[in-house]
């Protein structure tokens, strides 16, 4: 029959209840303590309190207890003298507090309740904002909103030298800030002076903290936004309006002259080529003529009588090869008879085309009269020549 069987036999409990003088409550408490102090005592070397006097029991408590404290100073001395840096920190330690050493990545290790070790992030970039209203230099209000991005250079000024390094930042961004805004133009600030405005204020930034020993590096200065109040933002926005119009005016009249410069300079330059080679043209004509007048002249102090008969002759052959008229010499007087063979021309022409000829009015007594005085020139003329 089996042990947990109605009648079984209680020996035969696996779990000692047979010991258990047949009680089936849970073992005594005292009892597992007891047994547990003796195995520690005998762990350092005390002895068993087996069924010895009640204070030789308490004694070897007492002991265990002490064993069990110094375990877990030991363990808690081990466990604090330990410490690991992570590849972006580095930490300072503080020997009874004064600076002993910079620490680097890795497995690190520290005198407990002596050293002290502070531990930071070096490689990460911190952000630190800063927004308010700033008295420009031509006492215009403006707000400005910019970030600022930096670095922790020497850890043991970082943590040494300040007392709250974020407060410190704030108030030298403040600082640099309002000094460079009370230096510079509202429109400046407002377009395309911003960014040299934020190089400006890095650098103050920069001086401000190498000032102060704080160990900080200033990377960069990023001005989200800069505006007018509220207040004033439509009025502010009107007078940008103006003047973008301004520029557009004035960015097309530039190309307006960009475009009419260059033509009339090119007309200009036309007309001075060509009064350059009308000057030539005159000069040489004027030269050439002088050259034929003084052959001429040669000529004529030789023979003048010829020379006079071919120069007249030349020139009523260049003079009547030009003309329509008809003139007739008669050998027996002076008059010279007038023909207007250019009028009889004309008329037969109009009249084989079918059209009415020229009416002969005062036009042609015009021409006969300029015709009686071109034949009035040309005897007088002759009658000098005789």
């Amino acid at each position: 029959m089996a042990w947990n069987e109605p009648g079984g036999n209680k020996d035969q409990d696996p779990w000692g209840s047979g010991r258990r003088n047949n009680n089936d409550g849970p073992p005594d408490l005292d009892e597992v303590i007891r047994k547990g102090m003796e195995k520690i005592n005998r762990l350092f070397g005390g002895k068993s309190s087996g069924g010895g006097s009640s204070s030789s029991s308490s004694g070897g408590s007492a002991g265990g207890v002490i064993a069990i404290i110094l375990v877990v100073l030991v363990g808690f001395i081990i466990w604090d003298s330990m410490y690991r840096i992570d590849e972006k920190e580095r930490a300072v330690v503080l020997r009874l507090g004064q600076y002993l050493d910079t620490k680097g990545p890795g497995l690190q290790f520290k005198i407990p309740l002596i050293d002290q070790v502070f531990i930071e992030e070096v490689t990460s970039v911190r952000n630190q904002k800063k927004k308010g209203h700033m008295l420009t230099e031509d006492e215009n209000i403006v707000d400005v909103d910019l970030v600022v991005q930096f670095v922790i250079g020497d850890l043991r000024d970082y943590l040494l030298n300040m007392r709250d390094p974020t407060i410190t930042m704030d108030y030298a961004i403040d600082s640099a800030l309002r000094h460079e805004v009370g230096g510079t133009l509202m429109d400046q600030v407002l377009t395309e002076g911003r960014a040299i405005l934020a190089i400006n204020v890095q650098e103050r930034l920069q001086r401000y903290m190498d000032f102060y020993g704080s160990g900080i590096d200033v990377k960069k200065v990023n001005i989200n936004a800069a505006q007018p109040p509220q207040a004033v933002k439509s009025a502010f926005e009107e007078v940008q309006r103006a003047k973008e119009d301004e520029q557009k005016l004035v960015n097309r009249a530039e190309a307006y002259r960009n475009q009419v410069v260059p033509e009339s300079r090119g007309r200009a330059q036309r007309i001075i080529e060509e009064a350059n080679a009308y000057k030539a043209e005159v000069i040489s004509r004027a030269v050439g003529e002088t050259e034929r007048f003084n052959d001429i002249l040669a000529v004529y102090q030789l023979a003048p009588e010829v020379t006079r008969e071919r120069m007249y002759l030349d020139t009523m052959q260049r003079v009547l090869s030009n003309s329509t008229k008809l003139l007739v010499d008669q050998d027996n007087g002076s008059n010279i008879m007038y023909l207007p063979l250019d009028q009889i021309t004309r008329r037969n022409l109009a009249e084989s085309q079918g059209a009415s000829p020229p009416v002969i009015g005062s036009q042609a007594d015009s021409t006969f009269n300029r015709d009686n005085d071109f034949r009035s020139r040309n005897e007088a003329f002759a009658r000098n020549r005789r």
